[in-house]
């Protein structure tokens, strides 16, 4: 069986080594994707010198080409986020910019290189906005080409306008703790049959390379 491995960006706004909830959660969900035979690594993305824009590359120092080698050679992708006014992270949304240039990328027989891979959110926050944020997310890689499986989400928030982090609020086993486990247990086996039966090319019965940009 084909080894599965996992990338979690974490899209935090705080560089190193200041606390990130969402990279705790990420690490949670890192942990319960190795319970199901999954490797893995998280990148705080802005550690790194990542430029706006829609390409693969931006030129000039852009640290996106380095990331994005390292999804390529990913079967899972998790994007770990906080929520900020009822929103994904402006780090979040920059990433998901940067993947809308897998539009224009296609393996040997045409397909999206993206459509062999599964991805997962894990969102955090003190306010409302986790469902939301989960849906912009959710459908963003979705249309960039990566496969959703069943209840691949978690997320906690906590009371609106307190102070406590998810990282101080201790283990949620009942709550967050299970959609975790259901997150890495369904990606993981979602993976793994992609793995061994990919998406038909674009020219078998119709199918289509991604969505229309019109």
């Amino acid at each position: 069986m084909a080894t599965i491995r996992a990338l979690v960006l974490n899209c935090t706004l705080k560089p190193s080594p200041g606390p990130s909830s969402a990279e705790q959660l990420g690490q949670e969900v890192l942990a319960e994707l190795a319970a199901q035979g999954v490797e893995g690594e998280m990148i705080r993305v802005v550690d790194h010198d990542v430029r706006f824009g829609v390409s693969t590359d931006e030129g000039d120092g852009d640290g996106w080409p380095a990331i994005r080698a390292k999804l390529m050679a990913a079967q899972v992708l998790i994007i770990a986020t906080p929520i900020w006014l009822g929103q994904p992270s402006s780090v979040c949304k920059m990433v998901l910019e940067r993947l809308d240039a897998e539009l224009s990328e296609t393996d040997a027989e045409g397909r999206l290189r993206t459509y062999g891979k599964v991805a997962g959110v894990a969102v955090v926050g003190n306010e409302d906005g986790a469902h939301h944020t989960i849906g912009e997310v959710q459908q963003a890689l979705n249309e960039v080409g990566f496969t959703i499986a069943a209840a691949a989400a978690t997320y906690w928030v906590g009371e609106a306008l307190h102070t406590v982090d998810y990282r101080d609020a201790g283990p949620k086993p009942d709550t967050t703790g299970r959609t975790t486990k259901a997150l890495a247990l369904n990606t993981a086996h979602l993976a793994r049959l992609l793995a061994d039966q990919p998406y038909p090319p674009p020219d078998a019965k119709g199918a289509a390379v991604g969505p229309s940009r019109e």
